[in-house]
């Protein structure tokens, strides 16, 4: 199928490897609409101006028509991963519901990215990640849409979820006791080389309707790959000890405790891992051909992931898409919002400092820059949202200096931005009840700017009556003091003589 003119319809935009297609595909001269349950976490991306930005859900056959209206190749890059112990029906329905809309809108293919399954491993016998996976390839290839699925082990790139936990355990583990499947035998790829072959998988014959396995040049073990990146950030060599009694399930606590990974997405991984996943064809170089040094080696995927990561140049995370269970909706405007209470905390703060000095310390807020009050507070909080499967402070920032909407902040999901002006976080922690959390750069006059927080909470059920006013006293130091270490950092950086920042953290 030829590009020109051509329409792709991406689902999963607002995910790693759909915010990363998405660009490929306009390089490569196809025009692009994106499907997405929330329309404005895609409207900070580089690359809004220049895709057609449609609100749908793959559940839904009724948003699910206009959209895929005059479409060429439907990209299918969602799942219902980490949404729960009912996942694999969610996926079913949802691979059901759209290949029947691609076949009644006349689509021509269906491109799927899919999990490489064990050879010789009946599917009954696969983790519950890897047999859904597969059951959703099956599903598309049956839609009666020619549909090509691309099969990957792991996927080795900047802000990955595999990547994150592999450096993250290298990194902080001179010294390791492990789960006994860093032994098993892995194909891993370069996400780069992903994005080649999902590009090229548009322009397949209509004939072609099948699997296809895709992975890079080397056969590894995961010890090997620890091994390997130790090398290249120029770690000592890792210490490894296999243990058998580590399951999947204490696998994932083990990642949970090291990495920024949550337990709910570290068990599918670690569950995948217990299997060799290996390539069994390279037959999708018959209709993309591979070029000079593709695929890249798992040294120069490590190498080129680890190099964005060091100049801040991550364009997608893991963490890009929404978490699965925990709150979306919008801020509610009126206190009396679902029949319920609205709680607030104001902070108003005089900043010796201009608006545009106050606001480069809002946008950096997170991270490695910490939350401006009580370390210990926020650093117990984390720990307790991790403990009940959160996803705790350790997700951090895309960027060291700037956020997008959608963008994930350590326990806080960006909402809202108005540069300059707003930041608007809506919390992704375990809670019984909704809340937020606002900073506003405001001028006033003089070169001065004045400062204002806003800490909301919507409540659910009388348990979330308790948490408010059980964390009540705590407030003062807490957002009492990062409104005042914000506002003195902020004229600290303004004044032109040296001056002593406040802490952080």
């Amino acid at each position: 199928m030829a590009s020109d003119g051509a329409v792709c319809l991406v689902t999963g935009a607002t995910g790693y490897i759909g915010g990363r297609l998405v660009p490929e595909l306009l390089a490569a001269g196809f025009r692009v609409r994106c499907l997405a349950r929330t329309p404005e976490k895609l409207r900070d991306q580089p690359w809004a101006q220049d895709v057609e930005i449609v609100r749908g859900d793959v559940t839904d056959a009724g948003s699910l028509a206009p959209a895929m209206a005059g479409v060429d190749v439907a990209y299918y890059l969602v799942h219902a991963l980490t949404s729960g112990a009912g996942f694999e029906e969610t996926d079913r329905r949802a691979a059901t519901v759209f290949g029947d809309a691609a076949r009644a809108a006349g689509i021509g293919r269906i491109v799927y990215l899919g999990g490489l399954t064990p050879a010789g491993v009946p599917e009954r016998e696969l983790s519950p990640h890897l047999r859904s996976r597969a059951e959703v390839g099956r599903i598309l290839l049956e839609s009666g849409v020619p549909t090509a699925v691309l099969r990957a082990a792991v996927i080795i790139g900047s802000g990955s979820a595999s990547f994150e936990m592999l450096r993250y355990l290298t990194e902080r583990l001179p010294v390791m006791v492990t789960p006994s499947w860093v032994s098993t035998r892995i194909q891993p790829i370069a996400v780069r080389d992903v994005l080649r072959l999902l590009v090229g998988a548009a322009r397949l014959p209509r004939e072609v309707n099948r699997t296809f396995d895709i992975g890079g040049p080397d056969i590894v073990t995961y010890r090997d790959m620890m091994q390997r990146y130790a090398k290249i950030a120029h770690l000592p060599h890792r210490l490894i000890l296999p243990v058998p009694m580590l399951t999947p399930g204490l696998s994932s606590h083990w990642i949970g405790l090291i990495t920024p990974v949550p337990r709910s997405l570290a068990r599918p991984l670690a569950e995948s891992l217990r299997y060799e996943v290996v390539c069994a064809e390279h037959d999708i170089s018959r209709y993309v051909p591979d070029g000079p040094g593709q695929p890249f080696g798992l040294d120069k995927a490590l190498e080129l992931a680890l190099q964005r990561v060091r100049e801040a140049r991550v364009t997608t995370r893991w963490s890009s898409a929404s978490v699965p269970g925990v709150p979306s909706d919008p801020l509610p405007s009126d206190p009396d919002w679902a029949g319920g209470s609205l709680y607030t905390d104001v902070r108003v703060r005089a900043v010796d400092a201009p608006p545009d000095a106050l606001w480069r310390v809002i946008e950096g807020i997170g991270g490695d820059h910490g939350w401006y009050s009580f370390p210990l507070a926020w650093a117990v909080r984390g720990w307790l949202d991790r403990l009940v499967g959160g996803v705790g402070l350790r997700r951090g920032r895309r960027d060291t200096d700037r956020l997008r909407v959608g963008d994930s902040l350590d326990f806080w999901r960006v909402e809202e931005i108005e540069p300059g002006r707003l930041l608007r976080l809506r919390a992704e922690m375990r809670l019984p009840g909704l809340a937020w959390l606002e900073m506003y750069a405001e001028p006033s006059g003089a070169g001065r700017s004045r400062y204002r927080q806003r800490a909301l909470f919507h409540p659910r059920g009388l348990l979330g009556h308790a948490y408010w006013w059980s964390v009540w006293p705590f407030h003062s130091v807490v957002f009492g003091g990062m409104a005042r270490n914000i506002a003195r950092t902020a004229a600290a950086a303004a004044s032109p003589e040296p001056a002593r920042p406040a802490a952080a953290r």
